[in-house]
């Protein structure tokens, strides 16, 4: 997989797998109404997690997949543990429309447990599925 990494397609496969799983988000943040809130948040954060390791995969190809997947765990964590600090600026962007889906809005523990699960998920979904079958 390593070798296909900086071809064209490469970046654009995980780009637009990204863009995917953005919608999808956005669906199950905005038009889930039958699904219970925590259900609904956990799935959120598990997918906000699988876009972040997404968008590094196509902005870093080159990187041993365990890389991207362990950056984008951090980051995630990251993020997470970010809420617990209060500015002004950080909560007038956390008040935006667009705020609470990159920043969050508050702490709770029970995110990184969805990160970490919408992380695992990506990398079963990459080795069974993606593994040899990189875009031309």
């Amino acid at each position: 997989m390593f070798s296909n990494a900086n071809r064209p397609g490469f970046r654009t496969f995980y780009l637009a797998l990204g863009a995917a799983t953005v919608l999808v988000g956005l669906v199950v943040r905005f038009h889930s109404d039958w699904m219970p809130r925590a259900a609904r948040d956990v799935t959120g954060d598990a997918l906000w997690a699988t876009m972040i390791v997404c968008s590094i995969s196509a902005i870093a190809p080159s990187l041993r997949p365990p890389t991207r997947y362990v950056a984008a765990l951090l980051f995630c964590f990251a993020v997470e543990t970010s809420q617990l600090w209060h500015t002004p600026a950080l909560d007038y962007a956390r008040s935006t429309r667009i705020g609470p889906l990159v920043l969050g809005s508050a702490f709770d523990p029970r995110d990184f447990v969805a990160y970490t699960v919408g992380i695992l998920g990506f990398i079963w979904f990459d080795q069974r599925l993606l593994r040899n079958r990189t875009p031309s």
